[in-house]
């Protein structure tokens, strides 16, 4: 320890530690998603350290919760946003006008909640006057009319990682399609539970405002707060959460990928399709059956891809218990509203596919517009489009990371499922964005 400031972050570390230890397994660093996570109507994410929807979807070895770079940022005490850099519009890789009128519709659905926020205010009603437009007798919004509305309004910033390189980890994620049922029979058996009436969830950042976007879950028993029920204790035939089923599923592989996702489509036997979304998150730590898969020496790094896990256990199922019970996390959902044109996403708005990503929003903004340079997955042919930051997740941390939204359905989850490409990332922030100066 060098000098005071040095001593009170110890200090506070400390004291954070004693906490985390006293709640165990809890996990040390629950956050969102936001996503992830929520607003009006309620967040369908939680953001993280705590694995839920928004999580690396690709389950061979996704980013560790509160890894070593979590810590060096926190050390060195980075303000929300620090790590983005100014930049011109020349220095984006591939921006077009193509791309920036494509985004368009993603971008509207973020304004339609940013517009209550000051910082977001003048470019969101901006924004608003332009869609309003008429051409030619239809509203319709111009690529020429797009593009100068960005270039007046925003300011172009790079993202960086914490030692000042600007390439970082580009993941995918998608909305799984389920079959279920609103009753339990023999054929659908495994349930999607709602959020337990006696989650505890504690704000870390209300004792120490540097812990932004931290907290831990338990429930109370008598007046002591401990870990709350894990996943081998949740799916128990003698569950503790018995009377807070929302829906049953067919397939216990498409739960636990559902509970990866955060969210998705459950297709009834009557052909009525149930929307349903994150609520909240046990508490307890996130670990990667693909790895202990590849660990096991079941699964080659080459395959531990999420269709290939899901082969595994349909050719294992007399080991598929206890492999999911590996993983402690366990997600609730919650029932959307019908008619939505995608899941809800951290900042409360419907998710477009290709439009939308995850980001971490101690480093990004969330609402704000990207354009994302990296590649298709499993490819080298270039990926290059206007995005926006409408998710959180449980891995997605750091300043050079995103989570691409695929959109629903088979296609989108192969593709999610293989993207784990390197990538930039730049950020479009209102002229008038103030920055905080200290942490």
């Amino acid at each position: 320890m060098n000098n005071y400031n040095d001593y009170q972050l110890m200090k506070k570390i400390v004291m954070c530690g004693w906490l985390i230890l006293v709640l165990a397994s809890l996990g040390a660093c629950s956050q969102v998603k936001t996503k992830k996570a929520e607003i009006a109507p309620a967040a369908p994410v939680v953001a993280k350290c705590d694995c839920e929807k928004g999580v690396d979807v690709t389950p061979v070895l996704p980013a560790e919760p509160c890894k070593a770079a979590d810590t060096k940022a926190a050390e060195v005490k980075i303000p929300d946003y620090g790590l983005l850099k100014l930049a011109a519009w020349e220095d984006v890789d591939g921006i077009n006008q193509a791309n920036l009128l494509t985004a368009w519709p993603a971008w509207m659905q973020s304004c339609s909640t940013l517009i209550n926020k000051p910082q977001w205010q003048k470019v969101c009603g901006a924004a608003n006057d332009l869609n309003s437009q008429v051409t030619n007798g239809a509203k319709k919004t111009s690529a020429e009319a797009v593009q100068a509305y960005f270039k007046q309004y925003f300011s172009v910033y790079k993202t960086t990682n914490i030692d000042g390189t600007d390439n970082g980890l580009i993941t995918g994620y998608y909305e799984p399609l389920l079959k279920g049922s609103r009753t339990k029979s023999a054929k659908y058996a495994h349930p999607l539970y709602v959020q337990p009436e006696d989650l505890v969830t504690v704000e870390l950042d209300s004792i120490f405002p540097e812990l932004k976007y931290k907290r831990v879950r338990g429930r109370l028993v008598g007046n002591k707060l401990v870990p709350y029920y894990n996943r081998a204790e949740i799916e128990a035939d003698a569950s503790p959460l018995q009377g807070r089923e929302l829906i049953y599923i067919d397939d216990i592989i498409d739960v636990f990928f559902l509970q990866i996702q955060g969210s998705g489509l459950v297709q009834l036997d009557s052909g009525e399709q149930v929307h349903v979304g994150y609520a909240d998150q046990n508490g307890q730590s996130y670990n990667s059956i693909g790895r202990i898969l590849i660990q096991r020496g079941e699964l080659t790094a080459a395959n531990a891809s999420m269709q290939g896990i899901k082969n595994w256990a349909r050719n294992n199922l007399t080991k598929l218990r206890e492999l999911l019970n590996n993983n402690p996390s366990y997600v609730f959902f919650r029932e959307l509203p019908a008619g939505l044109p995608g899941p809800l996403g951290a900042l409360g708005v419907p998710i477009l596919g290709e439009r939308s990503v995850a980001i971490d929003p101690k480093f990004v903004p969330l609402g704000a517009p990207l354009f994302l340079a990296t590649t298709e997955p499993n490819s080298s042919k270039p990926l290059k489009r206007m995005v926006i930051a409408q998710d959180t997740g449980g891995a997605i941390r750091g300043g050079v990371r995103a989570d691409f939204f695929w959109g629903a359905g088979f296609e989108a989850g192969a593709k999610a499922g293989a993207m784990k490409q390197p990538g930039k990332i730049w950020v479009f922030l209102p002229k008038e964005f103030i920055f905080k100066t200290t942490p």
